[in-house]
């Protein structure tokens, strides 16, 4: 039998199809060749049976155009987006590495977790990406370990913002009868088709943490329902619970992350971030002090004492001394001057007063 000879798939008599990184519910993710910059791309291409659904249509545009206005190192750069006959297709940064939720399968495969410096290394990326996003205006509203790229440096970096929200739009009284988000990952006021928030986003990074401590979601069920009535009334079991080796001080953030009412959360990923960020400090402080090392400390400023919680925002601070004033020896010795000057005029005003009052005549 004859082979047929191969013919390879080019998009807009540019981009050079390669092999299948994943597939989503929508879409496709290649790895492919940019011809024009001899670069290699991840190329994402709308699913056909998707390629004449306008509202479909519009949330792959909304991806790219969201997307393509934020640049950061933990954000996954958007380089083009077009069209290829019936095919709608996006350009990206290609990011060796696979995707968080694989790794913590495969951790969990193994009877294994991630540490708590592993976990808050990770997520305090995140932070910084989507707390990049919030200060540009973009929730995410789908952050979930599927959508985070780790690359075998570490490196973090978020994908698909397929179903972001510029906050400019968003309305404070919006309800929505479709649900958007994944059901796993989902705020308490996504799942109840209320507009998504920045601390929306920060919940979701919160379900991960969870998930990659103790190899477990807080809330899991294969139905859809239970799985929205969970995240609005059901208090996770608290991580420690699974995981003993996870430090105090983590649980209590990791809870306060998904707490119900989007208020007792950390408001945006950036306040998030520097929580996980003095999380870390305190822990390295703190291990240093039982091995005995001394910590290293910053050489730009004076080192504080150790709070006792990082959840603590307020530090006293001790007035501290007036220094010294220096002695002005000129002033000192004009002062002696006219105090011996004064004084050498006492026994001369004396004896006029003696001299004065011997010879007045007696009466």
């Amino acid at each position: 039998m004859e082979n047929k000879p191969y013919h390879p798939v080019v998009l807009g008599n540019r981009y050079l199809l390669k092999e299948t990184l994943g597939t989503g519910g929508m879409a496709v993710v290649y790895r492919g060749y940019d011809t024009s910059l001899d670069r290699t791309v991840a190329i994402k291409i709308l699913r056909k049976d998707y390629s004449e659904n306008k509202e479909v249509q519009e949330l792959f545009r909304q991806e790219a155009k969201s997307a393509a206005n934020l640049t950061h190192p933990n954000i996954i750069t958007i380089y083009d987006f077009g069209f290829d006959e019936d095919r709608i297709f996006i350009i990206m940064e290609y990011v060796p590495g696979p995707d968080l939720k694989s790794v913590i399968r495969q951790r969990t495969d193994e009877g294994l977790v991630f540490s708590a410096q592993e976990t808050v290394d990770l997520i305090t990326q995140a932070c910084a990406g989507i707390g990049y996003a919030h200060r540009a205006g973009v929730i995410h509203c789908d952050v979930k370990p599927q959508n985070l790229i780790v690359t075998s440096e570490n490196r973090l970096k978020i994908a698909d913002f397929g179903i972001s929200r510029l906050l400019s739009t968003i309305q404070p009284d919006e309800q929505n009868d479709h649900v958007w988000g994944s059901p796993l990952y989902m705020s308490p006021e996504q799942a109840a088709g209320k507009a998504p928030l920045p601390a929306s986003d920060v919940y979701s990074l919160g379900i991960i943490m969870y998930e990659m401590l103790t190899g477990r979601l807080p809330f899991n069920s294969s139905n859809i329902e239970d799985l929205i009535e969970a995240h609005q009334n059901v208090i996770p079991v608290h991580p420690r619970a699974y995981n003993r080796d996870i430090p105090e001080e983590l649980e209590k953030i990791i809870l306060k992350v998904l707490s119900k009412e989007p208020a007792s959360r950390y408001r945006m990923g950036d306040q998030f971030g520097r929580i996980l960020h003095s999380f870390s400090e305190h822990q390295s402080i703190a291990e240093n002090k039982q091995s005995g090392t001394p910590a290293e400390l910053p050489q730009t400023a004076p080192a504080t004492p150790e709070p006792e919680s990082i959840l603590d925002t307020v530090t006293e601070l001790e007035e501290p001394e007036e220094p010294m004033p220096e002695i002005d020896w000129a002033s000192v010795g004009l002062g002696l001057l006219a105090f011996v000057m004064t004084a050498g005029l006492i026994p001369f005003w004396l004896y006029i007063w003696f001299t004065l009052n011997t010879n007045r005549p007696v009466p």
